[in-house]
């Protein structure tokens, strides 16, 4: 039987069934589309932009699209090594491992430089948008959300502000006594996964229609954290286990390296559950809150969770079987607006209905607001 054939013979049959064939075909599309493959943003365009505009701008025209149609994009910079990555993830999975969860933490600057350890972290209250999917679309975390059993640690990426209303935000760093390299390790990772970020931005504001710099004059000194999380399989490793509970980042773009065990959902912006098919040497951006800000909605901040899949099951066992780390490390980078500027909807962005929603309101302000939010800021 051919393939036409036999998507007519299960068309009669939904029809037969009372499902529609339009139903059908919306279904049957809907499966194809479970993983994301989206294209790959090369910055090669943006280093032969003098040369070749208009190759340029359709390139910036398609991280404009992504944006704003799964709040995502797949980035290559030939300046990101895997070698690089893979030397960071080392390190991590030693810190992890031995960290007491208390001697490098900083509580008192709501957890913005060094360690938090496991269920510190508690997701914002989304129950309303989850209770409107339909089930195959619904995150694993519970109504109401739980604390994550994640570590996490943030290093400064960056120069600081030389005088800034938030010195909380821009705290001095922890630096672990045990590890000689990790200054030089995070500030190559996390230097790299910046450029990239400020590259990207230029790209968006471009693919867009605004000034070039629209975003990265907001982005210089800002608070920017190499910030990977730590989960450890050796305590959460069940199927279907939430590790960090549904969400999105407050910050403006998070840039993801590859992480060595699988598990992150993100949900489109029609509210679609999706996996993302990252290509080996590329990095996974998303989205966040203070993006979504500047440009009123245009794009949305990406919401997502990471869990423990049968893929993940998977690779612990196999990782098991070689004696390597059960830890999982994300190698990711937050990249913030400075703590001083602005937040408000930008150029043709700036409508009366965008202002309503979006009142300008200081980056700082708006971080707080939302450590506040997720637990982190445990001072009032």
């Amino acid at each position: 039987m051919s393939s036409s054939q036999s998507l007519k013979l299960a068309a009669g049959l939904a029809l037969a069934l009372g499902v529609g064939y339009l139903a059908y075909e919306k279904l049957i599309k809907r499966k194809k589309q479970r993983v994301l493959d989206l294209p790959v943003i090369d910055f090669i365009f943006y280093e032969n932009r003098s040369n070749d505009p208009d190759g340029y701008k359709a390139e910036c025209a398609k991280v404009a699209e992504a944006f704003h149609k799964y709040g995502v994009c797949v980035v290559k910079d030939s300046r990101v090594k895997e070698a690089d990555n893979t030397v960071f993830l080392d390190m991590m999975e030693r810190y992890f491992e031995g960290s007491d969860g208390v001697r490098d933490a900083r509580p008192e600057h709501s957890y913005q430089v060094g360690v938090t350890p496991s269920f510190i972290e508690k997701p914002r209250d989304h129950c309303n948008r989850v209770g409107s999917m339909g089930p195959d679309d619904k995150p694993l975390s519970v109504c109401p959300p739980e604390k994550d059993p994640k570590w996490r640690f943030f290093w400064r990426i960056g120069p600081r502000p030389t005088k800034t209303g938030f010195p909380d935000l821009n705290a001095a760093p922890v630096i672990p006594p045990e590890i000689p390299e990790w200054t030089q390790v995070m500030d190559l990772w996390g230097g790299k996964m910046m450029d990239a970020m400020f590259v990207l931005s230029e790209m968006a504001a471009v693919g867009f229609g605004l000034p070039s710099d629209s975003f990265t004059k907001k982005l210089k000194f800002g608070p920017h954290l190499l910030a990977p999380t730590g989960s450890d399989f050796t305590r959460f490793a069940s199927k279907d286990t939430v590790l960090a509970g549904y969400h999105y980042d407050l910050n403006f773009l998070t840039v993801h390296g590859k992480s060595r065990y699988p598990g992150l959902n993100i949900w489109t912006r029609d509210n679609e559950r999706v996996g993302v098919k990252v290509p080996d040497g590329c990095l996974f951006v998303q989205a966040g809150k203070q993006i979504e800000y500047l440009t009123g909605g245009h794009v949305l901040a990406g919401f997502h969770e990471v869990i423990v899949s049968q893929a993940t099951v998977n690779v612990i066992e196999s990782k098991k079987l070689k004696n390597e780390s059960l830890w999982r490390v994300s190698s990711t980078f937050f990249g913030h607006a400075q703590s001083d500027q602005i937040l408000e909807p930008l150029g043709h962005f700036r409508t009366k209905e965008a202002l309503t929603a979006f009142p300008a309101k200081k980056v700082g302000e708006q971080v707080q607001d939302e450590l506040l939010a997720i637990n982190l800021d445990q001072t009032k």
